[in-house]
């Protein structure tokens, strides 16, 4: 077997082990890998395909895995659109009842009827969205 054949087997069996332990430790090593197959392929000695392997493993370990590792640890996305407004505070314009009713949300007017059957909210009455159903706010106090 060839060299460079060895060299991809090894970057190809370090990629699966990294697909499947996610420590961001193996990924590294296989491009490290994967350079001693060029390496091999162009004509490069075994001594020169070793120090190509350890030298790309060790410098993308010492570049690729911090980039990684604060990539994975980025706080989950903030919520967006109708989705942002639950738990929001509102101010109530028209009478919110089963039925309907509007309320004013950041600076927005929206349709609203109240989340628990039977609540009534006069205007001026502070309550929070509990939930978007469409284009309706559903509040609670």
């Amino acid at each position: 077997m060839d060299a460079w054949v060895a060299w991809i087997v090894l970057a190809a069996l370090l990629a699966v082990g990294e697909v499947a332990t996610t420590g961001v430790v193996l990924g590294p090593i296989a491009l490290g890998a994967g350079a001693a197959a060029i390496v091999a392929l162009v004509g490069g000695g075994l001594a020169i395909q070793f120090v190509v392997f350890a030298a790309v493993s060790l410098g993308s370990l010492l570049v690729l895995r911090p980039i990684a590792i604060r990539h994975l640890r980025t706080p989950v996305a903030l919520r967006t659109g109708a989705a942002a407004l639950t738990g929001a505070r509102a101010v109530v314009l028209e009478q919110v009842d089963d039925l309907g009713g509007r309320v004013k949300i950041g600076g927005e007017v929206w349709t609203a009827r109240s989340f628990l059957e039977g609540e009534v909210y006069e205007p001026g009455t502070r309550v929070e969205v509990a939930k978007i159903d469409g284009a309706t706010a559903l509040v609670i106090q």
